[in-house]
């Protein structure tokens, strides 16, 4: 069996480096523009990348103090990377749901807006792909607590280094991620 079903770092910078990041004039989301953009999408649906971050992100789980009950994010972004780490969990028979957080609740059947095996009182994680402000996770973690969930943190495989950390600190909430942009030599 290969070595993908552990976190090896450097595999995830060379997969990112070939997959996913890009150079040139980008306009991002929250409308700035970068000389450079990260495509995640074409990592965390890769086999080789999905087994890799669902292993990092496993591995920061295991190093908290309690394992969460579930992981989960904003629809469509985190629900690859929440797959892959329910997927990876369920063949180390770790008891780890997932759930993904809709970006407005259905107009018809429950009317959730967070969706999965998940009951308010579960301490959850959010994950992400990439955190530039923060704003995607931060609607995910404002989503779950509305819902019930205890949100105890939130993980994503890399960090734009542009004020992410600082937002999720300024909500109580521990960022980890990864990798940051410094991992490829590039300054925020």
């Amino acid at each position: 069996m290969s070595n993908t079903n552990r976190y090896d770092r450097e595999e995830l910078k060379r997969l990112l480096a070939q997959h996913s990041l890009k150079f040139g004039t980008f306009t991002l989301a929250s409308g700035k523009t970068a000389s450079y953009y990260l495509d995640c999408r074409n990592l965390t649906l890769h086999p080789k990348g999905a087994n890799v971050i669902a292993a990092g992100i496993l591995e920061r789980l295991s190093a908290m103090p309690a394992m969460p009950d579930a992981v989960g994010g904003m629809a469509i972004g985190a629900d690859p990377i929440t797959a892959a780490v329910v997927t990876v969990a369920g063949q180390r028979d770790l008891p780890l749901v997932g759930f993904m957080v809709r970006k407005e609740p259905k107009g018809h059947g429950t009317g959730r807006q967070v969706e999965g095996p998940v009951s308010p009182g579960q301490k959850v994680v959010i994950v992400e792909d990439v955190i530039t402000s923060g704003g995607s996770a931060l609607a995910a973690v404002k989503a779950a607590r509305e819902f019930g969930l205890e949100v105890i943190g939130v993980i994503g495989i890399i960090d734009r280094l542009a004020g992410g950390q600082e937002a999720f600190a300024a909500e109580g909430i521990e960022l980890q991620t990864l990798l940051t942009v410094r991992d490829f030599g590039i300054e925020a």
